[in-house]
């Protein structure tokens, strides 16, 4: 038993050196053994999903969780090890921004841009100006920049309906900004978004949104049902069990969802 435990030990040492780019820590409370032998040795080495998509699971986890040392320790981790780019970590901010609250945001991109100036300082190099902002790839023309978005939005969540433009929140916010330009931007692909906004949604345990994220996340085959359980048990890791099993229910439930409506769509084609 104590070789047994012994050898998982060293494996979790192992696989956080690796993950954090930094060494495992010292000090032996259950809380720090369990994290080192478990989430380390056993969630991330998982082959169901791959380490760079966990990031995206990860960060806006310890992003919403208010706790400074692990948003801190995993944002250089992931910029550290070239994982994530810099310009996907600032995208990734914006889109939490969105599904997780803009002062959370705030807090979260102040740290980005302190760990990324604290690797150059680490690698004696300088640190790099930012990608400039303009040009924007989206319209500027107020109607094409709605309809831009209202395409968008069918297109992201896989349904055919759009809400009403004449709304402050559904118009400006979600049609002009959110899918007008926020899932538009080149930045971060599409199922870099999809695991961020499936996060935040089981953050939140919003009903209609964690049901619309996931259904559209598997419809859309973005993300796969081997990948959407591994983002659940990830998830479960980081942000806990009792809202990763609500979760793991609106999974199943949109699995079978995406399963039937395939099969239809199946016979009405052939």
């Amino acid at each position: 038993m104590t070789t047994v435990s012994s050898s998982r030990g060293e494996r979790g040492r192992s696989a956080f050196s690796e993950v954090m780019t930094f060494a495992a820590p010292e000090h032996a409370s259950p809380a720090a053994e369990r994290m080192v032998d478990f989430v380390f040795s056993e969630i991330w080495r998982r082959p169901g999903l791959s380490r760079r998509d966990r990031w995206f699971v990860t960060l806006p986890c310890v992003a919403a969780a208010d706790a400074e040392a692990p948003l801190r320790d995993h944002v250089y981790a992931a910029l550290n090890s070239g994982d994530v780019s810099i310009v996907e970590m600032r995208e990734a901010v914006l889109h939490f921004a969105v599904y997780g609250g803009w002062p959370k945001a705030s807090r979260f991109n102040m740290v980005v841009d302190e760990l990324w100036e604290r690797i150059h300082q680490e690698r004696g190099r300088d640190t790099p100006p930012p990608e400039p902002l303009l040009p924007l790839v989206t319209p500027s023309d107020p109607e094409q920049r709605l309809t831009t978005g209202e395409q968008s939005f069918r297109d992201v969540n896989c349904v055919p309906f759009v809400p009403t433009r004449d709304n402050p929140y559904s118009g400006a916010g979600i049609l002009n900004f959110v899918f007008g330009e926020m899932w538009l931007r080149p930045g971060l692909g599409m199922k870099e978004r999809r695991l961020v906004t499936v996060a935040c949604v089981a953050i939140q345990d919003a009903p209609y949104p964690i049901l619309s994220h996931v259904y559209a996340a598997l419809k859309s085959r973005d993300v796969s049902f081997e990948e959407m359980d591994e983002v659940v048990l990830h998830f479960a890791a980081y942000y806990g069990w009792p809202k990763a099993a609500n979760l793991d229910e609106v999974v199943a439930e949109q699995k079978q969802r995406a399963v039937d409506e395939w099969r239809a769509e199946d016979t009405a084609t052939s």
